[in-house]
């Protein structure tokens, strides 16, 4: 089901011919005068012409603006690229964030060439692995379901970054994870991408499946018969008003030598109409998205494998379809969550927490020494952070490491507080808790509703525990940017697993 986009990655230090690309991409920023053309293997007779051009060609130095000019002899390709930057301070590097942008960006725009030289300037080997990451987040297309190929451009197979850095074993080991890492989020990419026709709590069992064979990892799936004899209410409540019934998958990746325990929930609603409380059919097409949550914390689990870091990681895909059928839950009932605590469902499209609950009381019943959890939750979340930064609540020894994760990561991130008022606003009447509480501040509501569930460590005190809401940067209905493509996004997979390293290096 899942086809994954991947680039071939590589470097060379000299000589631009010998890397027989397509296209050479090089950098122009944009200075307080007008358009800096940065650094680059060109001669200086030919830099000095073109830096002088550069206002008549129309070229500004923008972020995301790509111009194609005539290759030059010395270059050895058919096309000079000219890729903005954005604004560059003077005397000042590009940030890793600018070169995965800028790299990004100009592979995505040159799609249906199949080499292309990024020649950006790089400084060390993170420089060098931003460029390649870019360009494999570019890189991407999902085309699975067109019946022909016709008007389509493939993308860009082929990425040869220009660059002054030595080849040691540190920079080989750099390209090596910007592969596997864009192989991660395009592989989450394509899975949120899918319809609903295709993507469904069983198909998505198998796909979980079918992306870690060959991988030092274990999968179990629990189907509905079993997650009904072992009462996981949440799961089943959200999934029996759908004919396709609800799943629990758990990908464990368990390595000999691992010092630390992380689980990693995520929320799989595979299409989300509201049940029964039902949404307005406007926009209603992209609640396909709203299993993004579980194909993030399934890849990052598969790339922390495949990158085979002294960690313990399990995934827990809590997976249903939210439909307003004739079994499906109603405003009023009442559920008995995994592990025993009651819920009253005031409002079925409130329906990520209940399936989240049960595979976080799931993932703590193993003591992991944290938690993290991500979902598309809430509307709130884009209410208050908008459509590209994501929300990180919870406990303080795990959000300041996500956040410091993210900015390495270069992903949008925002701590917010959990305020204890908000905790009485999801008391119920007839059970343990409301499904829903104060409607101002929905986000963080909904996130104090989760850490009911989260379990005690064998210390007896809360497990260390992160809720990441990323209903909004998950799915770009806007246009492309830098290495982001329209509709999914893969958000959140970078951050994780720069999370991950920055434990596996602490232990």
């Amino acid at each position: 089901m899942v086809k994954n986009t991947e680039i071939n990655l590589s470097t060379l230090a000299k000589d631009l011919k010998k890397a027989a690309g397509d296209a050479v991409v090089i950098g122009v920023g944009q200075g307080p005068d007008g358009p800096v053309l940065l650094e680059n293997p060109l001669t200086a007779k030919s830099a000095e012409a073109l830096a002088a051009s550069l206002k008549a060609l129309g070229v500004t130095g923008a972020a995301d603006q790509v111009v194609r000019l005539p290759g030059l002899p010395e270059t050895g390709a058919g096309v000079l690229v000219l890729a903005g930057v954005g604004k560059r301070a003077a005397g000042k590097p590009l940030s890793e964030e600018a070169l995965r942008r800028a790299a990004g960006s100009a592979v995505r725009q040159l799609s249906g060439l199949p080499t292309v030289v990024l020649a950006f300037p790089t400084t060390g080997p993170a420089d060098v692995a931003a460029v390649a990451e870019g360009a494999a987040l570019g890189a991407y297309s999902f085309t699975e379901h067109r019946s022909s190929s016709d008007g389509l451009k493939d993308p860009v197979r082929n990425a040869v970054i220009y660059t002054d850095v030595a080849a040691t074993d540190k920079l080989n080991a750099a390209l090596k994870r910007a592969g596997l890492l864009g192989q991660a989020v395009n592989a989450t990419r394509s899975l949120v991408n899918q319809p609903p026709s295709h993507l469904f709590p069983e198909s998505f069992a198998e796909a979980a499946k079918e992306l870690s064979k060959g991988l030092p990892v274990k999968v179990t799936v629990w189907d509905e018969k079993r997650l009904e004899k072992e009462g996981f209410g949440g799961i089943m409540g959200v999934g029996k008003g759908s004919t396709r019934q609800p799943r629990l998958v758990k990908v464990e990746y368990s390595p000999a030598k691992a010092a630390k325990k992380i689980a990693l929930v995520g929320k799989g609603i595979t299409f989300d109409t509201g049940g029964i409380s039902l949404k307005p059919a406007l926009g209603m097409g992209d609640m396909k998205s709203d299993m993004a949550g579980a194909a993030v914390v399934l890849n990052t689990v598969l790339a922390i494998a495949r990158l085979g870091l002294p960690v313990k990681a399990t995934a827990w895909l809590c997976i249903a379809e939210n439909m307003p059928g004739g079994a499906a839950s109603r405003p009023a009932d009442v559920l008995t969550m995994f592990g025993g605590k009651t819920v009253e469902v005031l409002n079925t499209d409130a329906e990520g927490r209940l399936v989240m609950a049960d595979g976080i009381v799931a993932a703590s019943r193993e003591y992991p020494d944290a938690i993290i959890d991500v979902a598309t939750l809430t509307g709130a979340q884009l209410i208050a952070l908008g459509n590209r930064t994501a929300g990180v609540m919870g406990s303080d020894s795990v959000t300041g490491p996500l956040k410091a994760a993210a900015d390495r990561a270069g992903e949008l991130v925002w701590p917010m507080p959990l305020p204890e008022e908000l905790r009485a606003s999801i008391d119920s009447q007839v059970a343990d808790l409301a499904n829903i509480g104060e409607r101002h501040g929905g986000m963080m509501t909904a996130a104090v509703f989760l850490r009911e569930f989260v379990g005690k460590g064998k210390d007896g005190e809360q497990i260390p525990w992160a809720h990441i809401d990323i209903a909004g940067p998950s799915f770009n209905n806007g246009s492309p940017y830098g290495y982001t493509h329209k509709q999914a996004t893969g958000c959140t997979v970078r951050t994780l697993l720069a999370y991950v390293e920055d434990v596996a290096a602490a232990a």
